[in-house]
Order: C-alpha cells, then structure tokens, then sequence
C-alpha cells in the first residue's frame, strides 16, 4: 500500500484547494470539467511552488505529472461523486458514443484506394450444374396466394407471410398446378366447389415479369396434403415439370428445393436426401406415410414447392418442416412423387381422390386401448350394404347385460402386419378399388382368414 504524506506547506495546500470542490459541483459539471479546473488549480500552485523554491528542478514528461495529478486527487473523491458524474454524462450528453473524426489522407487518390478486381472466372463443373438445374426449372414453379390472406408488413420491416401463401408447380401445359392443401386450406375451409377461384397465382415469364392469374380449383385430398389448382395462361408461360421416379431415391444423394420462402420468390435451396418413408405430421392435421426427409432449407412460403433430384425431375412436393422456432431447422419432409402420380391424376379427372379401402368403421387407438386391444385394428362398424359384411367381417356388439363384445380384430393384411388404424390405412393406400386383398382376423380366440374385394372408401 503507498501512502500519501503532506510533506510541504504547498501540498497541503493543494488539498485544501481540492476539499473545496462541492458535491454538486462534481455532479453537474461531470468529471471532465472536475479534472479541468483541478488541472487548472494544479498548475498555478506548481507556479507559485516554482518561484518559492530556489533549485530548479528538471522538466518532466507530461504524462507524469498527470498520472501524479490523478492519483493525489483520487483519495478524495467518493463512490457517490463518480456514479453520479457518470449517469450525468451518459443521459445529458447527445450521443452515447465518443465523437470520431475522419481525418482522411488527401495525398492519396480514388484510384490508388481502390485494389485491383479479379475476373470471377468460369464457375465449377458442380456449380455449373445447379445453375442449369435452378434456370431450367425455376419457370415451372409458381407463387400461390390465398384470396383470403394478404402479407402483411409489421414494425420492423418483416414481411410476415401468413399460412396460406406458398409456392406450386406447373403439372401440365393445360394450366394445372399443384400445391399442397393447406397453402389453400383457408379458401377450401369455405366449401368451396371446383371452378372457383381460391387463389392468385404468380408465374415467372421468360422476361423475369410475373403474370398474375386467378388460381380455380379443380381437386384436393385433404388425406394427402395435396390440391390442384387452375390458370388460364398462355402455352408460352406454362413450362411442365418433368416428374421423376421417387422409389428410386437413396439416402445421401444430391436434391435441390426452389419456392417462395418468406415471400422471396424463386428461392433455390441446396441439400440431401436424409432419410426415406418417413410418417410427415402435415399442418392440414394428417399423417402422410412414404415421406422424404431432406436437409435442404424449407422454410414457410416453401410449401408446395418442388424437391428436385440431382437430374432436375420432380421427386416431391415439400410440405412441412420439424423445428421449434419456426423457421428451417435442417429436417423437412417432402410427399413423394410416387403419391403425386396416384393422387394427381384423380383430382383432375374426378375432384377428389378415389381411395380404396374396406369401408368399414375401424376403432381409433385409444377406444382400442380402452378395450385392451393392444395390436391391430378393431372393427366397431360394419354397413349391411358394403363387400365386408357380405365377406362375413364382424363388427362390435353389445352382447347381455350390455356387455361388450369385440368384434374381429385385422392384425395383417396380405401378410402385412398390421398393429393399429393409421398402419392399416397405410397398407390399403398401396391398394386399388376391385382389387382383392387377404386379412388375417383374431376373432375372440379364433386365428381367421378372409378374402374380399376392396371398394371405394366412403367420404374420401
């Protein structure tokens, strides 16, 4: 510890100069202005200290005697007199931040500041690819708007894109588009009927101008996420995408995703196949089997957009991400080609889908659990009209006493294991109507087996 020690009448007299500056002085005038009139009172002290002292003594650096200045004058200030001094000149001053000056170099030129620019040069093979990929297929992908919802710009700028808006492609040269359900949900939530127009659709002309064109509704399949759309444009302006084959895909190969993230149109994002037949938890509230996962970034604006393969053919339509924030977390889902050429064709010829089944009334998972059903589908309902109950399926009952009696219990189809409703649904979607399938039936202690002819499900 270093102690300081008033050796001499002027050092004293220094202090007592210093114990006359106010509190309120220190407050207002901030600690600038206290060191500047301690500077001041500092100096003619030495003045008179120089006069009175009769051997010279030599210059010293500035710095020094500063340091000294401060170090004799800090003793004296309190915790309270330094906080305040602060916050004084935190909020009275102008600006936060120090004032900076640009002092510049007037010597030196524009031309002799700026460094010399190399060409780009020719892009790489791999490059060049998705470039041709991205131009190619870039006009089959259009931005699709609920006439419902508009984007709407909040407080900081953000384009906020509601559910609702999101991208499509161009199936044929007839004007058909294809989108999944919920990017239209909120126009089909109007029961709509086909010919209607439920939303407008920009297309990408060769030009870079996007047409605008009334988006009519031709078909959905709430069950798979999927609606078809229609324009009336010129041949000029539909460019079909050229649909690939989705079975053929294997994990880790090369995809690309185009779309209208966040209402930036023609987004191309770049990624791999991460995983196969994965169950995909659509927004429009089902589940999708056979779906593909990919750690391109698909983001919200992004549904409906094609996923592409590294030959440029359509091998899904992206339609949902898993994340909690939101935004793109590396795991999307796409609806597989293979579903698109099924489904597709249906919605344009009939309106709706036409799916198989055994129409019958199947338990959901957790009536089943309730009555201690713990593999297979437990059949509740069977109409006396329907192929089941002429092929002898057997239905829930109630026997004396209001006891319940279980009725068959489909535990494979086909030799499929079956072990809930949602695996049952997804076997028969492999299925066509009239084709005939073989269930495999636990009918009390019984093990059975029964043929019959699938038909047109009821409410598809």
């Amino acid at each position: 510890m270093q102690v300081l020690a008033c050796t001499s009448p002027l050092q004293c007299q220094l202090f007592d100069t210093q114990r006359r500056i106010g509190r309120r002085a220190i407050c207002l005038e901030g600690v600038s202005s206290f060191y500047s009139r301690l500077e001041i009172q500092t100096t003619s002290i030495n003045n008179t200290s120089s006069q009175s002292v009769s051997s010279q003594r030599p210059d010293e650096d500035i710095s020094k005697e500063m340091g000294v200045a401060i170090c004799r004058t800090i003793p004296f200030l309190t915790r309270r007199m330094v906080l305040s001094s602060s916050f004084i000149n935190l909020f009275c001053c102008p600006s936060r931040y120090f004032s900076a000056y640009a002092l510049g170099d007037p010597s030196v030129t524009i031309e002799e500041a700026t460094p010399p620019v190399s060409p780009s040069g020719p892009l790489f093979p791999s490059e060049e690819k998705i470039v041709r990929l991205f131009e190619k297929n870039t006009y089959s992908v259009v931005n699709i708007f609920d006439v419902t919802l508009r984007p709407q710009l909040n407080v900081t700028g953000v384009v906020e894109v509601p559910e609702g808006n999101g991208s499509g492609v161009v199936w044929d040269s007839q004007g058909h588009i294809v989108t999944n359900y919920h990017v239209v949900g909120n126009a089909l939530s109007r029961n709509l009927k086909p010919g209607q127009v439920v939303s407008r659709v920009n297309i990408l002309a060769s030009d870079g101008v996007q047409k605008n064109f009334e988006g009519k509704l031709v078909g959905a399949d709430r069950f798979k996420d999927l609606a078809v759309l229609k324009v009336e444009a010129s041949d000029n302006l539909l460019r079909p995408i050229e649909v690939g084959q989705s079975n053929s895909l294997r994990v880790g190969q090369k995809c690309l995703a185009i779309g209208n993230p966040f209402g930036f149109d023609h987004t191309l994002t770049v990624g791999v196949i991460s995983g196969l037949n994965r169950e995909i938890f659509s927004q429009a509230g089902v589940t999708i089997g056979g779906g593909i996962q990919t750690d391109a970034a698909i983001n919200p604006g992004n549904s409906g957009g094609p996923l592409l393969d590294s030959r440029g053919k359509l091998v899904g339509i992206n339609t949902a991400i898993f994340t909690q924030t939101g935004t793109s977390a590396g795991v999307g889902f796409a609806i597989p080609s293979s579903t698109l050429l099924k489904i597709v064709p249906q919605l344009i010829k009939f309106g709706k889908a036409i799916r198989a089944g055994l129409n019958v009334e199947i338990a959901p998972d957790l009536v089943a659990n309730q009555l201690n059903v713990r593999n297979g589908a437990l059949v509740l309902q069977v109409p006396g009209d329907s192929l089941a109950a002429k092929a002898g399926l057997l239905p829930t009952t109630r026997g004396f006493a209001g006891k319940i009696v279980l009725g068959d219990i489909i535990v494979a189809v086909d030799n499929v294991p079956v072990k809930s409703k949602a695996e049952l649904l997804k076997v028969l979607d492999y299925y066509n109507v009239g084709d005939k399938v073989l269930l495999q039936l636990q009918r009390g202690s019984e093990n059975l087996k029964l043929s019959l002819n699938l038909e047109e499900e009821k409410g598809s």
